[in-house]
C-alpha cells in the first residue's frame, strides 16, 4: 500500500534554504513549477519538502529527518569538503542501536541525520 514518505519541514527564506540543499548538500530541485512558498528538492531516492514559515524561530524548530545511506563516511567527507558544519552533539560515530550515524542542522535548525546500519 504505501510507497514512499517526503518529510515536509519548516523553512524561513526559500533562497537560502535551496542554496544550502543544492550547493552544500548536493541536491537538485525537484519538479518544473516554482511554486511560492514551497520547496522540493531530491538526492538519489531521497525527496525533502519544504514550507514556508517566516515566522519561525530556529532555536524552537524540532524539524528532523533521518536519512538512510550506503556509504556514511563518503557522503560525511563530501559534506565536510563543502564546509557543511556538524553537529556538535552528532560527530560521526557508531551507534550502540548498531547504525554509524552523524547529524547537521540546516539554516532553519531542521536536523538531518545521517545513518547507515554498522552490524
Amino acid at each position: 500500500m504505501l510507497t514512499d514518505i517526503h518529510p515536509k519541514i519548516p523553512m524561513r527564506n526559500k533562497a537560502i534554504t535551496r542554496d544550502f540543499y543544492l550547493n552544500k548538500l548536493g541536491f537538485k530541485e525537484f519538479g518544473n513549477v516554482d511554486y511560492d512558498g514551497y520547496l522540493m528538492v531530491e538526492r538519489d531516492a531521497v525527496q525533502i519538502h519544504f514550507f514556508e514559515f517566516k515566522e519561525l524561530n530556529p532555536n524552537d524548530n524540532y524539524g528532523m529527518v533521518y536519512i538512510r545511506t550506503h556509504d556514511i563516511d563518503k557522503l560525511y567527507q563530501e559534506l565536510v569538503n563543502n564546509t557543511v558544519e556538524i553537529h556538535p552533539n552528532g560527530p560521526l560515530e557508531i551507534k550502540p542501536w548498531g547504525q554509524k550515524e552523524f547529524s547537521i542542522l540546516d539554516p532553519d535548525h531542521n536536523l538531518l541525520t545521517f545513518g547507515q546500519s554498522f552490524f
